[in-house]
């Protein structure tokens, strides 16, 4: 069974959820340490978008600090990451023992590591965001208890985040409002999907996810995507 349609597009898709949200939203500036994904996402991004040496070296910055320490939580969430777009990958070629190897490797490490550190925003979003990413095109069987577990990753950045994300930029604030919108949408709950639509036009009126909420409102349904990247933040 394939997972992702088309691999690469959805991997830098869920790339573009992690960034952002990371860059700005990880802990008020006072509490903000040095943060592992500064160090490897800038590999990880490139390999998602097809530069295969490039999530070589991301994985192999990874593997290298979690031989040190083992239960490094954000080296392992990134790692489980990039087996999970190996899968896919695996995949596409027709690979299904692989690929499906690959898969349950990568979700044990990113379970793992959310496990060790639950509060961890920076654990917490790249799994939630390769949730929600890679199961676009899942059957629904199969989607719905990843969709699941990728909406109480946002639910649970939210609620970690509540003491300060009004001081946050519209941007961040707007993908993560929209992770959940849309996944709450794709469980079939339209009366939470509203309230994060709403919630984003009220408090991220500038994101570039706006116009998806408003679409949303009006029609009941999402815009397709008119290419890729990250979109509100770049431009």
């Amino acid at each position: 069974m394939t997972l992702f349609r088309d691999c690469g597009a959805v991997m830098i898709l869920a790339a573009a959820i992690v960034g952002p949200v990371m860059i700005h939203a990880q802990a008020p500036p006072a509490a903000r340490a040095e943060r592992f994904d500064l160090i490897v996402r800038g590999d990880f991004f490139a390999g998602f978008a097809g530069d295969q040496a490039r999530l070589a070296k991301g994985m192999d910055a990874c593997e290298r600090v979690l031989a040190a320490t083992p239960n490094h939580a954000e080296a392992m969430v990134w790692h489980g990451s990039g087996l999970a777009f190996s899968a896919g990958m695996a995949y596409q070629k027709g690979d299904m023992q692989t690929g499906g190897e690959l898969w349950q490797r990568g979700m044990n490490e990113m379970d793992k590591a959310a496990a060790l550190e639950p509060d961890n925003v920076g654990v917490r979003i790249p799994r939630g965001a390769v949730l929600l990413q890679s199961t676009q095109h899942m059957p629904a069987d199969r989607a719905r208890p990843l969709i699941e577990k990728g909406v109480a990753d946002y639910e649970h950045v939210l609620a970690l985040q509540s003491a300060y994300f009004t001081t946050l930029g519209d941007h961040p604030k707007g993908e993560l409002l929209f992770g959940l919108a849309e996944g709450y949408s794709r469980l079939g709950q339209s009366d939470k999907a509203r309230q994060y639509f709403d919630r984003l036009i009220k408090d991220a009126p500038t994101s570039g996810q706006a116009p998806k909420a408003q679409a949303w409102l009006a029609t009941g349904a999402i815009p397709a995507n008119q290419g890729l990247g990250c979109v509100g933040c770049h431009k």
